[in-house]
């Protein structure tokens, strides 16, 4: 019996080794892949093969959600210690709002691209359990993660990166996917209350958001830059950008017969004052991030997990085109959906390409750098930036 026994017991100590350092950044690649397929069946121009193509992204963000969440589950059990020095790190607890939006990108999937595979019925009970999982764990993390922030970590302002922002775009999430489900409740209270709740995550995920986009600027332009492997994270400001757009149409479609008159009216009407504007300034910032990267780039910046931060942001600002297309009636709306799924595509392929040789090199799991060097990255800098 304990020969027999000792083969497993060492093959399951294999696998807690090697998911002792996988951290929540890993939902990102969930994230990332959810959208290519939801964001690609929102588009204007569509086919069987494009449906399909689309739908395969879906099952595939769904098989990684799946794997991750087990291996996520073996490194709390194994290595308990590590996960909750990682809630006490500034640098990666404000990842855990990536595990609200992988749950609820997921779902929300299934009711577009993974409909035609798995079947209406299906697809609505998956969004709704997963829906109803990352909304709780969206708001928990948009208050726990800054509470930690105020009393735990003590987090210095001029140490400000997008990715503090993580935490507090989740609900944005649930504002933007919620209405899907709309539809599949019964009229009355509980369609107007899902509705108007999606619109109240909208605002309160919108003003955390302004309150913490100064901090990030003035990172940006301050005597301290990036670190270049941080430089990919600039694009996490199109997030809140192009999801909050999202969210507002989508509400306002959903509007007429769920909310009285003549809110549903002024919903549409809100759906262009504020969607209008807010694409502008993500289009500039979509420009800014861009030109820090090529400079990154330049200056010998190589791939890292933070690679995926060029996936789901930019995939909100498709849905987000398409959003104000169905409300303005505007060609040139159309056309920009598109041209930005084709960056989100070329973005994704990149990403892949570079987490897979990453995990068959088994560089992205290997312990984090030594201390010295882990404090500079914490505090914003590299040894480069150090000796600059």
């Amino acid at each position: 019996m304990v020969t027999a026994a000792h083969p497993l017991s060492a093959t399951s100590a294999a696998r807690a080794a090697r998911v002792r350092h996988l951290g929540p950044n890993w939902y990102a690649s969930v994230m990332g892949t959810a959208i290519l397929g939801s964001a690609g069946v929102a588009l204007p121009a569509q086919s069987g093969v494009l449906r399909d193509v689309f739908a395969g992204a879906w099952a595939l963000s769904l098989t990684m959600l799946c794997a991750l969440l087990a291996a996520r589950t073996l490194h709390w059990a194994r290595h308990g210690d590590q996960a909750r020095a990682h809630l006490l790190d500034p640098a990666v607890a404000p990842f855990y709002g990536c595990l609200s939006m992988a749950l609820l990108a997921v779902g929300g999937g299934a009711l577009t691209a993974g409909r035609d595979l798995i079947g209406t019925r299906p697809a609505v009970v998956l969004d709704a359990v997963l829906f109803t999982a990352g909304t709780a764990v969206g708001l928990a993390a948009a208050v726990a993660v800054p509470y930690l922030m105020a009393v735990r970590h003590r987090a210095d302002p001029a140490q400000a990166t997008p990715v503090w922002l993580l935490p507090l775009v989740a609900p944005m999430v649930s504002a933007a996917l919620g209405p899907l489900l709309v539809p599949h409740l019964p009229p009355g209270q509980p369609r107007e209350t899902l509705l108007l709740a999606c619109l109240a995550m909208f605002g309160l995920s919108l003003l955390a958001t302004l309150l913490m986009l100064p901090l990030v600027f003035a990172r940006l332009i301050g005597p301290a830059p990036l670190p270049l492997a941080l430089t990919p994270t600039l694009f996490l400001v199109l997030g809140p950008l192009g999801q909050s757009t999202t969210a507002v149409g989508k509400i306002a479609d959903l509007a007429p017969g769920v909310v009285p008159a003549p809110y549903d009216r002024g919903l549409s009407v809100f759906a262009v004052l504020y969607g209008v504007p807010v694409m502008g300034f993500a289009l500039l910032w979509l420009a800014l991030a861009t030109a820090h990267v090529v400079r990154a780039r330049r200056r010998g910046m190589g791939f890292a997990m933070t690679w995926w931060a060029f996936t789901f942001p930019v995939g909100t600002c498709v849905t987000g085109a398409m959003a104000l297309a169905r409300h303005t009636g505007l060609a040139v709306y159309d056309g920009l959906a598109v041209a930005l799924y084709a960056v989100l595509a070329a973005a994704w392929l990149a990403a892949v390409a570079g987490t897979v040789r990453g995990l068959l090199s088994g560089e992205l799991l290997a312990a984090p750098r030594p201390a010295p060097v882990a404090r500079l990255a914490a505090t914003g800098r590299t040894r480069s930036d150090a000796a600059r």
